[in-house]
């Protein structure tokens, strides 16, 4: 098995790609190793010293480190514990995960419906291309909120791409939309 890496726009954040499926459809961020319980993958990952966040794609892992870790003592490990993950066959995730309500308004349904829009088609592949993803959480009074999610979250620059970048492309597309927050959870 040959496992592909990249750099991530996040310098803490690296990008493995395996050459399977991981998720194939959907996405699962582990932001701690009690969050990583329900999958095998995550939990060995992060019994890795300085491993802080494992985030799962469709066919990718990002891996954040600590800053105590360097990635050439930790790039190894990584990739030794992936390896023996997928040729063990085991499954990357056990059972179904916990998907946190959205806040909209049953009259916003069609402005929300536009914007999922926009966020798949035209957001979620860029952000998947640099390792991570974004989900939206909730749209009211104009304001859309978005959680990001693998490499996008802590990245330096994630401010400036959903300021700059996806607030004014929803609000070119979508005159409804006055801003977009970005929320933790």
């Amino acid at each position: 098995m040959f496992i592909e890496t990249e750099g991530t726009p996040n310098p803490a954040t690296l990008k493995f790609l395996p050459g399977v499926d991981v998720m194939g459809v959907g996405t699962a961020d582990f932001a701690s190793p009690d969050a990583a319980a329900r999958s095998q993958l995550a939990t060995a990952i992060f019994a890795l010293p300085g491993v802080s966040r494992v985030f799962l794609g469709g066919d990718f892992i990002t891996v954040t480190k600590s800053d105590v870790e360097s990635w050439t003592a930790l790039k190894p490990a990584v990739l030794g514990a992936i390896m023996e993950h997928f040729v063990a066959g085991l499954p990357v995730i056990d059972g179904a995960g916990e998907d946190a309500a959205e806040d909209v308004l049953p009259e916003d349904a069609e402005i929300v419906e536009a914007i999922k829009e926009l966020l798949d088609t035209r957001v979620r592949p860029a952000v998947a291309g640099d390792g991570g993803d974004i989900v939206f959480r909730g749209y009211r009074d104009g304001i859309v909120r978005l959680h990001m999610q693998g490499a996008c979250s802590g990245c330096p620059s994630s401010s400036a791409t959903l300021k700059h970048g996806i607030e004014n492309m929803l609000r070119h597309y979508v005159p409804e939309v006055r801003s977009v927050e970005q929320v933790m959870y």
